[in-house]
């Protein structure tokens, strides 16, 4: 897992349950096919994990509780 990317993507979301069971959530999307939001090329290796973090951080992902608006 790239800290990197961790700690840029946990500083947008306050709760911590809700930060990992957003980002597990997007990385079995990804897992599964879903496309990627942030660009990356065919070689690359990263985990689906990483892309995760990765989109959360740059804001192509926004994970909130269902009552916030």
């Amino acid at each position: 897992m790239n800290e990197e990317y961790l700690s840029s993507a946990r500083a947008k979301v306050r709760d911590v349950r809700l930060f990992i069971n957003g980002v597990a959530k997007r990385a079995s999307q990804l897992s599964k096919g879903n496309r990627r939001l942030v660009p990356t090329l065919p070689d690359d290796d990263r985990s689906n994990l990483d892309i995760a973090l990765l989109e959360v951080a740059e804001g192509k992902v926004i994970i909130k509780a269902e009552d916030e608006k």
